[in-house]
């Protein structure tokens, strides 16, 4: 089998002059729009995994979504990144639409779930591990690992649609009358698909009973 090369980084170059020439010869407006402001109504929460590319898996342009990524799509209320990030997109974007997207077959719920260790990496998936402790009976009833798996990955979805919905960022612009909902997704890389796990949380009046 003939191993797949990757392009260089002259070749990165090519393709973005072509992708720009591209946009513009389609839009000649586009940059110019960009330029101009921000108006993305999404923050999409996901995944870092090279596989999940967010703005392609939903259609979007650039400018179109607000995006923070991380290992296993994870919302710790402790990260300044995400806080940072979260903050951002409520208070001076004000997007609409906060998506939590997890993805099928995602390494980092894998290691959480084999207990592996990894190093630095421990530390951050340390959430996920608890959440194995805690839904233990529920994926023991599960026939296989791969189903267990599976579960893991939107259960953690669901853990962290709750630690959006609660952050006092989301809190304070429902009380203050926002137009803002969160959304838990799950992607699966064998079919290009996204699952609604069907977490809306529209207001602190609908916020969801604990994962499970």
């Amino acid at each position: 089998m003939c191993e797949r090369r990757h392009p260089d980084i002259p070749d990165l170059l090519a393709r973005n002059r072509a992708w720009a020439a591209d946009k513009t010869a389609a839009d000649p407006g586009f940059f110019e729009r960009l330029v101009a402001h921000q108006t993305a109504p999404y923050l999409w929460i996901g995944c870092s995994d090279s596989r999940v590319p967010a703005n392609e898996i939903v259609g979007l342009d650039p400018g179109e979504m607000f995006v923070h990524r991380n290992i296993a799509n994870l919302a710790p209320p402790q990260d300044a990144n995400f806080l940072s990030v979260l903050q951002y997109a409520v208070q001076v974007l004000r997007v609409r639409h906060i998506l939590v997207v997890g993805h099928y077959g995602c390494g980092g719920v894998r290691a959480a779930y084999e207990n592996l260790r990894l190093g630095l990496i421990d530390h951050w998936l340390s959430p996920i591990r608890g959440l194995v402790r805690a839904k233990a009976a529920q994926l023991a009833a599960l026939p296989d690992d791969a189903a267990r798996l599976d579960r893991l990955c939107e259960l953690n979805v669901l853990e962290q649609v709750e630690n959006v919905s609660i952050n006092p960022f989301v809190l304070d612009a429902w009380a203050a009358g926002a137009d803002l909902t969160v959304h838990g997704w799950c992607y699966s890389l064998a079919d290009g698909l996204v699952r609604d796990l069907g977490s809306t949380v529209d207001g602190a009046h609908s916020l969801l009973p604990p994962a499970g």
